[in-house]
């Protein structure tokens, strides 16, 4: 029997058949669609919305049909699917169960559990609630375990070459392993300041008095205005992980925050946990393990902590781009334990397949992570389109986009000033196997109209590099015409 991937595989490929042959046209786009002579496949289109008859005018398109990766404009598919399936003020619950009895003395004769909720921002902060909360609770000793259940989901089977590789070692944050336990995104967070001159550089943990994760600090000091450079790896050894820091430290340097993926978001989530407790005055008797089986039903909860609500969640989801966040979020829309990420692009596709006139779309994951995710600049304004008439679930999803004059991202700041206050939308970046530049999202005309735009640009394994002043500088010169004539 062939497997979901080969299947969606197969699926992929006859989606390309499809559309590859197709000669390029262009209307509307006269500086975006030079970029077709230089080899880029690109499908693009802008329509004006919500003004009668004619809501839907198309004002400009390039292949608007065509099938080509979206990056990270997946997670705007994400974020629809997720406000469609539980409100912009839906939080995921993290909580603290056991089975075993709590004495006179304070001693809780047993495990305590940590129910991993699945919460995408679950930090630091929380989990001293939590510690806080089982405090007030009046637990002073645990005479069993500390174990953190990953029973909806972790670990999460890898399918990108980043994350698989971030199982033994990681040189960036982005690569994060996944988890329905995990916290601080899973990364592990080092401060990194100058010691004395000639000596190793101060290592201390963000998120914790005490380390909290292995160091092999080789960061030397050296004299002021020499200069700071240093390196930071994360290698998973037979003792867990290891923080690598290598190279100097100037000595009027201010501290910076190191952030790394952990090898194991469950174990750094059972770790970080167990120093929180300690400094709430709770010792924990028999060490910590992490699980993929439930709590048992007889399970009562000692404490718990409410996460942010959905609609501050896609602010980061969408703002900051965040894949960790991306790909917990898409595997809570799976409803059977153990997810996948195959699983929680197959749930996105469920409700893409309820847009009409959307057309074929394919989700490996919600990030965007995965090259293999496909859609049209025709399916991505079909979503933003059924968004805008969604009165409940609009404001959400539009604050979630970011305005070039005012957004957290720099080099979405490009353009006039009228292109720039006129526009909302979410990016999305690949380079491997190939560069992938793509820009979707809302603007409002002169008359105040609101239009949807979508552009996809992919190269090739022959185009030449590709990068964002390349495909935003037409763009915007093409969406000023469109945005002052109407």
């Amino acid at each position: 029997m062939l497997s979901i991937a080969a299947v969606r595989l197969g699926c992929l490929a006859l989606f390309l058949g499809l559309w590859l042959p197709l000669a390029a046209s262009a209307t509307g786009f006269p500086e975006l669609e030079k970029m077709l002579e230089k080899g880029f496949q690109i499908s693009a289109e802008v329509r004006l919305l919500g003004d009668g008859g004619r809501s839907g005018e198309v004002l400009g398109a390039i292949e608007p049909q065509r099938q080509l990766s979206p990056a990270s404009v997946s997670k705007a598919y994400l974020a629809a699917a997720a406000l469609d399936r539980w409100g912009p003020q839906h939080r995921f619950t993290t909580r603290l169960v056991s089975t075993a009895d709590l004495d006179a003395s304070g001693i809780l004769r047993g495990d305590l559990i940590l129910d991993g909720g699945g919460d995408p921002a679950l930090a630091s902060e929380d989990l001293w609630r939590l510690a806080q909360r089982l405090h007030q609770a009046g637990v002073r000793e645990i005479e069993g375990r500390l174990v953190v259940s990953q029973w909806r989901f972790g670990p999460v089977e890898c399918i990108t070459t980043d994350r698989c590789e971030a199982q033994s070692r990681a040189a960036n944050s982005y690569s994060a392993l996944l988890s329905s336990a995990g916290v601080n995104h899973g990364n592990w967070c080092v401060n990194v300041a100058p010691g004395v001159s000639g000596e190793p550089a101060r290592v201390t943990s963000c998120d914790s008095q005490s380390l909290i994760v292995g160091i092999d600090n080789q960061v030397e000091t050296r004299a002021a205005g020499t200069g700071t450079e240093f390196s930071a790896e994360r290698v998973t050894r037979e003792e867990g992980d290891v923080m690598l820091l290598r190279g100097h430290i100037a000595l009027d340097a201010a501290p910076r925050d190191v952030y790394r993926a952990s090898g194991d978001p469950a174990r750094q989530t059972a770790r970080t946990l167990t120093a929180m407790l300690e400094q709430a005055g709770i010792s924990i008797g028999d060490g910590y393990a992490t699980s993929i089986e439930p709590p048992p039903a007889s399970a009562r909860s000692l404490a718990e902590v409410e996460g942010k609500s959905l609609q501050e969640l896609l602010l980061h989801v969408m703002n900051y781009s965040n894949n960790f966040m991306a790909d917990v979020l898409a595997l809570n829309l799976v409803d059977t334990p153990r997810a996948t990420l195959l699983q929680a692009g197959e749930a996105i596709q469920d409700y893409v397949a309820g847009l009409p006139d959307h057309g074929p779309v394919i989700m490996f994951s919600g990030s965007g992570l995965t090259t293999e995710n496909r859609t049209s600049a025709q399916g991505a304004n079909t979503l933003l389109e059924s968004m805008f008439h969604r009165s409940s679930l609009f404001p959400s999803f539009v604050a979630s986009f970011q305005s070039p004059s005012n957004g957290v991202s720099r080099f979405i700041r490009r353009g006039s000033p009228l292109v720039q206050d006129h526009l909302m939308l979410k990016t999305g970046t690949l380079n491997q196997p190939h560069a992938v530049r793509a820009a979707s999202g809302y603007f409002r005309t002169r008359s105040g109209r609101w239009g949807v735009f979508t552009v996809l640009v992919n190269g090739t394994a022959s185009t030449p590099w590709l990068n964002w002043a390349q495909v935003l500088d037409p763009l915007t010169q093409d969406l000023e015409r469109m945005i002052e004539a109407h």
